[in-house]
């Protein structure tokens, strides 16, 4: 498919873009003027107002969207939250990171060298997206337009698709703030690249607790996952988180043969939990910044992916014997929680 990027766009935007980056010298998101706003709002996917869009983008977005609904149960369900004429473009960043993680993570379609020419074909599409040029794609249009409307930062893709990269050569991590500079571009950009789309009412005030949302969503899922990614050859415990509870990678492949975890590894585990518990802490603040369909959207996802830890504790940091899922009648309570507000 044939879609033109979005360098080259209208004058106006172009002017949105150098008054925000004059205005907040350090990168980051400036809070949106009631004008910007306004053609936001005429440009996105949904509004009642706005140009109808070519086939060929719509079609993009489904296919986002169609990721989203596969792959992220949780997000997907507190997406419905939001006013429809958001849905497709957070669709449309579920499905870039989405697709990217497959590229990497689907042992079955190559050798490591194979899925890093895939990732880097791929990623240097969306780049000449970025640039203006057409792009051939199926998902990428929706993303390109995605970037377009809301402004977003090249900068954060850029970091997320280094991150991706990383997955394909490191498959260990020495101490936390190894995992935490992996993490910066796999995680905590999906939470800024998120903001423009949620309109806080401070965007510079929200960053941060939108990087340690992004930070407590990715520790959730490495601990919910210890098994499935070990059958990749990847650990996301840190080393001296290992040593100090005096567990071997040896220790973490028989567990997963076995299906049952050892006192050492629920200890592990135990603590893993209070870490990524801190940065939901911390990503606590920014809820009351967001608009009141934004803020009940992240409440849910805070309590959906939140559950699962609940659910990891109560089979006792046994992450072995089955994978943690929260029960299709708590979603529902969680859910009625977070209208509730």
């Amino acid at each position: 498919m044939r879609q033109a990027g979005v360098a080259g766009g209208r004058a106006d935007a172009d002017l949105d873009r150098e008054a925000m980056r004059r205005s907040v010298a350090d990168g980051r998101t400036a809070p949106m003027d009631p004008d910007r706003e306004a053609r936001v709002r005429s440009a996105a996917v949904g509004r009642k107002e706005a140009a109808p869009i070519p086939a060929e983008l719509a079609q993009a977005y489904r296919r986002c969207q169609d990721l989203h609904r596969r792959h992220g149960r949780s997000y997907y369900l507190a997406t419905r939250l939001l006013p429809a004429w958001k849905r497709p473009h957070v669709h449309a960043l579920y499905g870039f990171a989405r697709y990217a993680d497959e590229i990497v993570d689907r042992t079955d379609t190559g050798t490591p060298r194979d899925r890093a020419r895939r990732l880097r074909d791929w990623s240097g599409r969306f780049l000449a997206g970025l640039r203006g040029e057409p792009v051939d794609d199926s998902l990428l249009p929706a993303v390109l337009h995605t970037v377009e409307v809301f402004d977003l930062a090249p900068a954060d893709f850029a970091a997320f698709l280094d991150s991706m990269a990383m997955d394909l050569t490191v498959r260990r991590y020495a101490d936390y703030p190894a995992l935490l500079s992996y993490m910066e571009g796999s995680a905590a950009v999906i939470g800024t690249l998120m903001l423009p789309v949620l309109g806080p009412a401070d965007a510079v005030a929200a960053r941060e607790p939108a990087r340690q949302l992004g930070l407590a969503f990715q520790l959730t899922n490495f601990l919910r996952d210890v098994a499935e990614d070990l059958a990749r050859d990847r650990v996301y415990l840190p080393e001296d988180d290992l040593a100090r509870f005096g567990v071997t990678i040896a220790d973490l492949h028989t567990a997963a043969t076995e299906r049952r975890a050892t006192p050492q590894l629920k200890s592990l585990v135990a603590y893993e939990i209070s870490r990524a518990r801190s940065h939901y802490a911390a990503a606590l603040p920014g809820l009351d910044l967001l608009p009141g369909p934004s803020r009940t959207c992240v409440r849910a996802a805070y309590l959906l992916y939140g559950a699962i830890l609940d659910e990891i504790e109560r089979a006792d940091h046994d992450v072995f014997t089955r994978r943690a899922v929260v029960p299709v009648h708590r979603r529902a309570r969680l859910l009625a929680r977070a209208l509730r507000g």
